[in-house]
């Protein structure tokens, strides 16, 4: 948020304490901010740690590794087209992977093991061994041990057909075909089959089968772009580059030699850090020259690598966790009322022997003869003892055959009765027509028939954002250029849509997707008159075409062969909205290669020169592209986020246009839509060659290479001109804002759980009413754990003010409608490197418990799962995970219910789940209906087979008392 908004005009609060590293350049800007009621609070520092455990966006690169040489300790060394030498010191893992949970040998140990973990079924086992012993036969051996056997065969019988369906998957996979390079040809080989230094070549659509370092691709200058869909479930494009010196490298044709020192196998997704050396040169590799296994390449014919990570060692498989055995927690409890049974079971056999001792105490005399018992055998003429085992041994088998006779008391029957109610409770919510979504044709999936009562009992929802809260559909709804507001297209319907198309080889070129276009705005763009503001709309879209990484795709329209379609794709869908947006309103991206760009400029081709770009990351917050203009001129275009944006623009300059343009990002902020921050500047020839050179040096750096990129991009990116600002507005699925509104309303927390930038999980924070305009933010953005630990603290010291001064409590903050000040924590994955599986995850847990709202940005997978376990083994609260995507697995499977989204990310997400559904909205008819539903009646069910078999007990019990003859009775087995 801009620093200048008036005060009545945003009650929002949103806190910053920036580190000592940032505070020169935050004072100026809120000197100037005196009258602002926003109060961002943004704990982080630029320290170094190497990666740990999870996500670390590709930016934050340079404060890690990238600032020190990798030791020969920790390096791993890969020899191109050697693998031999490559494993000779160490034999790295093989490409085979394995999900299965089971093997042959470890089935049956395994699966009883974690059969026995319900303490019933060990009283069972106890009951039918004693049954087996012929002093104790009160009932038959065999008939004994056929219930606990049958229900031990068939929960067995159904954890082997998953696993064998976990392993079936796994034999396809690693049997999947790749080129390798063998005798300098490419041959087919089995995935599983494939070494560390081993040459790969991958076709288009083709899957990666590990990680590999590109050396050359088909585009001549060396990009590949990649679908990293099982990876972060994003869909859009991702560019990776080979580096120049192998490009031109044939491997059919010569020899291909080198060594590459990378980094050793870890979980971070978004980082990487190598050397190569190869024709005498050290090279420096980052995270944009390693394709990691299972992306997908797009739009390039081929793309040729090394492998240097395979099988278990790469980084999805170590961001993958195994499949967990979960009880609901209905079961956990009754195991535990199962011992108290069982002591008081102990209590009543203990009494039963006592009362038994004193009988035979004072019957001693009567026992020779007495009918039932006889004691004497006088069939022989020796007369000896029959069945009589002496006064001790005979008190101690009374106790065990009053075990045998009482043990109705834990009876077996109910764990087969609890398994027909939860068949009976599937059936109702897979026929559950309000949990059907057309848009899919998909019904509610149950996948786990054992933790149906647990949806009752949730308290913690973990979400992801893209695909499960959104349709990750973005569109531009208005913009604000020069101070002027043209947000007409925002109420236009949409019959109002515009689409542009330019005439290429006697076919239409037109773009895939339709924009709402502001009639006013559409006309000014169209116009050819030479104005101040039809230059300054033209420089607006300009930026909005060219300051991007998209890649523009042409293919024919399958309804007119006279048209043909441009498809935009790339890294970010907020990218892809305003290139759309620039071609509807006449500025369309027609070409792109790494050295220019082709724009359709109102049915006229220019071609711009991109003599350099700056992209994205979360300490800059905005990216620039550096165009070499028709007119010979240099341009650098800037876009970004308003809270970094205004502090690079001139304000000596337009300052009514500066203060107009802040306004109007309030209004759409206030809407929920996304903001960007568009600027330009004209660079002279020196301050193009000082860049130029600046920029060559930090790009060919082989220490803090990310850290010099980003001071070579300040020297740019200021003193800049402002052109305006957009809003886009990412679709939500029909429903989350009321679904999460009820959710906490009924006292379940929601925490969302992202790969996104921080900037885009806020936007849609607000427009799901998960943030609202009256919660304080505290934001929490560190690169080392002294700067987390000092943040963590001073976030808990002002969450308490807050809520002392508010008078309010995390659980009531949600529910009340009053002027309260609720707290929302923000943090990202790099923070979360420091914090989790230290000693700072408890100071998290106590900040994050006082909080109303916690939003995650940047994390890998396996940090989602990460921060349900921290909620999960702090407290006795149930968790729920949502996700639609591969990356959601882990935390799917960490959480003690775990709920995919049959959405447009595959299926590995169902496929791990125990729950499926189509849209986010279902969650409140599953837990707030079925769930409370399935847990009453489950609870009614249970406490009458225990009050009912107690009964049948205590009968016996009374029984005996009076008779005693206690193991010489029992009820019929048909009445139990």
């Amino acid at each position: 948020m801009d620093s200048n908004k008036p005060t009545e005009g945003f009650p929002n609060s949103e806190i910053t304490l920036n580190s000592a590293s940032r505070r020169s350049n935050s004072s100026s800007h809120s000197k100037a901010s005196r009258g602002n009621s926003v109060r961002e609070v943004t704990f982080g520092d630029l320290g170094s740690k190497p990666v740990r455990y999870g996500s670390r966006g590709a930016d934050s690169e340079g404060f890690s590794a990238s600032q020190k040489e990798i030791s020969d300790e920790d390096a791993r060394l890969v020899y191109l087209n050697d693998p031999e030498k490559t494993n000779e010191r160490f034999e790295f893992s093989g490409n085979s992977v394995r999900t299965g949970k089971y093997s042959i040998i470890s089935f049956v140990p395994r699966n009883l093991f974690e059969q026995f973990h319900r303490v019933a079924y060990i009283y069972f086992l106890i009951i039918a061994v004693l049954n087996q012993l012929p002093q104790l036969a009160v009932f038959g051996r065999g008939v004994s041990i056929m219930p606990l056997a049958f229900v031990l065969l068939v929960t067995a019988v159904k954890d082997a057909y998953e696993d064998w369906r976990r392993h079936r998957s796994d034999r396809i996979e690693n049997n999947r075909l790749a080129w390798v390079l063998v005798n300098d040809q490419f041959e087919q080989k089995k995935w599983k089959d494939i070494r560390a230094g081993e040459i790969i070549k991958i076709h288009a659509n083709e899957t990666l089968p590990c990680d590999m370092v590109l050396l050359s691709t088909s585009d001549s200058t060396g990009v590949a772009y990649v679908q990293t869909i099982n990876l972060d479930g994003e869909s859009n494009l991702k560019t990776r580059y080979a580096k120049q010196e192998t490009l031109a490298k044939t491997p059919e044709k010569e020899k291909i030699s080198g060594l590459i020192k990378c980094e050793k196998p870890n979980r971070n997704i978004y980082g990487f850090h190598a050397n190569m050396d190869v024709d005498g040169k050290r090279l420096s590799l980052g995270p944009s020259n390693i394709i990691l296994r299972g992306c997908e390449l797009k739009n390039t014919t081929w793309s040729i690598g090394v492998a240097v990570y395979c099988g278990r060692e790469t980084k999805v498989m170590l961001n993958s966790s195994g499949a967990p055995s979960k009880r609901s927690r209905l079961e956990t409890r009754m195991n535990r009322e199962i011992i108290i049974l069982s002591f008081f079971l102990i209590a009543l056999c203990t009494i039963v022997s006592i009362c038994a001792a004193v009988w035979l105490r004072r019957n001693r005399d009567k026992l020779n003869t007495m009918p039932f018992y006889r004691k004497k055998n006088f069939n022989d003429e020796d007369k000896d003892d029959y069945k009589y085992y002496g006064w001790g041994l005979e008190i101690f088998f009374t106790f065990l055959m009053s075990v045998i006779v009482f043990q109705i008391m834990i009876p077996i029957s109910l764990y087969i009765s609890m398994e027909l109610v939860r068949v009976g409770q599937a059936y109702f919510m897979i026929r559950d027509t309000i949990m059907y979504d057309e848009a899919s044709n998909s019904t509610f999936q149950c996948r786990a028939l054992n933790i149906n009562e647990d949806l009752g009992q949730i308290k913690y929802v973990f979400s992801d954002k893209t695909g499960t809260l959104t349709e990750n559909k973005m569109e531009f709804q208005c913009a604000s250029i020069w101070g002027v507001d043209y947000s007409g297209g925002k109420a236009s319907s949409e019959d109002k849509q515009i689409e542009h198309s330019v005439q290429v080889d006697g076919k239409t070129l037109r773009p895939k997707m339709k924009v709402r276009v502001d009639p006013e705005l559409l006309q000014l763009s169209r116009s050819g008159k030479d104005t101040e503001k039809t230059k300054r709309v033209h420089d607006f879209f300009l930026a909005l075409a060219a300051c991007n990484t998209i890649v523009p795709i042409v293919f024919d329209d399958a309804s007119d062969p006279t048209v043909k379609l441009m498809d935009y794709q790339g890294e970010s869908p907020d990218e892809q909205a305003l290139a759309y947006a620039a071609a509807a309103y006449g500025f369309m991206l027609v070409e792109r290669t790494s050295g220019h760009i082709v724009i359709d400029i109102k049915g006229e081709r220019q071609r711009f020169d991109v003599l350099g770009l700056h992209e994205f990351d979360s300490d800059r917050k905005r990216m620039s592209v550096i165009l070499g203009c028709p007119d010979k001129t240099v341009k650098v275009f800037v876009k970004g986020a308003d809270t970094t944006m205004f502090s690079v623009i001139d304000r000596s300059l337009n300052m009514n246009v500066i203060r107009a343009t802040e306004a109007h990002l309030h209004d759409y902020s206030s809407l929920g839509l996304r903001t960007l921050v568009i600027g330009m500047r004209e660079l002279s020839d020196s301050e193009f060659e000082q860049w130029h050179s600046s920029f060559e040096t930090a790009s060919s750096a082989l220490i803090g290479r990310a850290a010099m990129l980003r001071k070579v991009a300040s020297t740019v990116e200021k003193s800049l001109s402002i052109l305006g600002a957009s809003a886009i507005e990412d679709k939500l699925q029909q429903g989350v804002p009321e679904a999460i509104e009820s959710l906490r309303t009924a006292g379940i927390k929601v925490w969302v759980l992202t790969g996104d930038k921080q900037e885009t999980a806020i936007s849609i924070g607000y427009s799901s009413k998960l943030l609202t305009i009256k919660m304080t933010q505290i934001i929490i953005n560190s690169n080392s754990k002294e700067s987390c630990r000092r943040s963590l603290g001073d976030a808990l010291l002002m969450s308490k003010k807050l809520i002392t001064v508010s008078g309010t409590t995390p659980d009531t903050a949600g529910n009340s409608g009053g002027a309260v000040s609720p707290v929302a924590l923000i943090i990202d994955g790099t923070s979360l490197v420091y914090i989790l599986d230290s000693e700072l995850e408890e100071q998290l847990f106590e900040l994050a418990s006082k909080c109303s709202v916690v939003l995650c940005c940047r994390v890998a997978p396996l940090q989602k799962a990460g921060i349900v376990a921290l909620v999960k083994n702090r407290t006795s609260d149930l968790t729920l995970s949502i996700g639609d995507g591969a990356n959601d697995v882990s935390m799917i499977q960490m959480a003690d219910v775990g709920v995919g989204i049959s959405g447009k990310e595959g299926r590995q997400a169902v496929m791990a789940s125990d729950f499926a559904m189509g849209q986010f909205r279902f969650l409140v008819p599953l837990l707030l209906v079925h769930g409370h539903w399935n847990y009453q009646r489950m609870g009614y069910m249970i406490l009458y087979n225990f009050y009912r078999n107690a009964l049948f007990v205590l009968v016996l019990f009374w029984h005996f008392v009076q008779v005693c003859a206690l193991y010489l009775f029992h009820f019929d087995d048909s009445y139990q």
